[in-house]
This record gives C-alpha cells, sequence and structure tokens, in this order.
C-alpha cells in the first residue's frame, strides 16, 4: 500500500509539520505517537543532536502512521545518513548545487530552504516546485510570502522559523502557503517531563488550524 507520502505532498499531510529535536531516543517514539495521535503525521526530526539518526530509525520502526523526515539537512552526507534510517521527505534550511543534487538523488520529497526570490527562481528553472521559506519571521513573514504568490505563483512553502501558534493561521491563509514548520506544540518542559497527553492536546489545535483558517 502507499504511504501517505506517496499519496500527497508532504506539504498536504498537515497543516503543521512539527520540528522536532530529540536528545534522548527513548523519547522519540512516544513523542511522535502523541504528535501522530493529535493529527499531525509529519514529523520533521532536526538532525542537530547526535541521537537523531537513531530517533528517526526509532520512529520509522515503530509509529508506523507517522511520516518520518530528517530536517536540517545540510550535506550530502546528511541525505544518505537520514534515507538509510528511514527519513520519508528531507528539509534543509538553505541550498546549494551539491546539496540540491544530492536531494534529487534521494528518491524520497524534500523541502530546500529559500529566504530571497532569487533563490526561488533558481529552484524553479530546476523543477523544483516546493519549498521552505526560511527564517520565515525573520526573512519577511507573511508580507514576504504575499508579495511572490503573484509574480511566483509556482511555488509552495512551508515558512519555519519564529513562527508560533499565533501567527500560523495568517501564513496559513495564503494560496502559497501548504503548511507550517514549528516547535510551539513541543513544549520543553512538556518533553522532559514525558507529558504526552499534554503535547497530544497541543497537536491536536495544530491541527485544526486548516480548518479555522480556510475561507
Amino acid at each position: 500500500m502507499d504511504s501517505p507520502a506517496a499519496q500527497a505532498s508532504v506539504l498536504d499531510l498537515a497543516p503543521v509539520i512539527p520540528v522536532v529535536v530529540v536528545d534522548t531516543v527513548d523519547a522519540a517514539v512516544p513523542l511522535a505517537r502523541a504528535l501522530v495521535a493529535g493529527g499531525l503525521p509529519a514529523i520533521e526530526v532536526t538532525l542537530r543532536t547526535p541521537v537523531a539518526l537513531d530517533a528517526i530509525r526509532a520512529i520509522a520502526a515503530e509509529v508506523p502512521d507517522a511520516v518520518v523526515g530528517a530536517g536540517t539537512v545540510i550535506s550530502p552526507d546528511h541525505v544518505e545518513g537520514a534515507v538509510d534510517a528511514g527519513a520519508r521527505f528531507l528539509v534543509s534550511p538553505g541550498w546549494t548545487e551539491t546539496l540540491l543534487e544530492a536531494l534529487k538523488g534521494s528518491g524520497v520529497p524534500f523541502l530546500p530552504g529559500v529566504s530571497t526570490t532569487s533563490e526561488v527562481v533558481a529552484l524553479l528553472e530546476r523543477g523544483v516546485r516546493e519549498m521552505k521559506f526560511f527564517p520565515a519571521e525573520a526573512a519577511g513573514g507573511t508580507a514576504y510570502l504575499k508579495s511572490l504568490a503573484s509574480p511566483l505563483p509556482g511555488a509552495r512553502f512551508c515558512p519555519t522559523g519564529g513562527v508560533s501558534a499565533a501567527s500560523a493561521p495568517s501564513y496559513l491563509e495564503l494560496a502559497n502557503v501548504g503548511c507550517v514548520g514549528g516547535s510551539w506544540m513541543l513544549p520543553a518542559e512538556a518533553v522532559a517531563a514525558g507529558d504526552w497527553g499534554r503535547i497530544e492536546s497541543l497537536a491536536r489545535e495544530a491541527a485544526a488550524l486548516r480548518c479555522e483558517s480556510a475561507p
């Protein structure tokens, strides 16, 4: 059977992609289960900690309803390691020709990061239409993305970086935004305490944002 990622764009799986920094592998599976139960199946595990690949591997093996991906992918080695661990999509904060070739060769969906119009045009020239807009708030936020919609209608974005529960709806109202990335549903104290019920509740609120922002 086709996976959710194969059936739809990563941008369409949920209104929010949780951006997860995992410090212990033991927390990875219950955290992922809480997010999925709350309605957020696409989970970006950032490659910022030594256990990140092991966390991806554990989620891929033990949480079948999760679509686990890797974030902070900045090298071909990251691409290879993440896919080998079971990542089903890849997210980078930016891109180079070398990284883009590795992403294209990975066999899984990917969202290369952009923050300027020229970067968007360059990716469109290379056949890439889905991108991460990062760092979203610092790079111009909703006003910037709205200004890109008319001249660059072929591009769709996942804004990430400074996006909060309060600002997410204004991003999701934009025609060229498929989803947002954020970590507000993963408060550090809840993760440290293993309060998976609270995380599931916050995830459910985030998953409802698409309905609330729909016209």
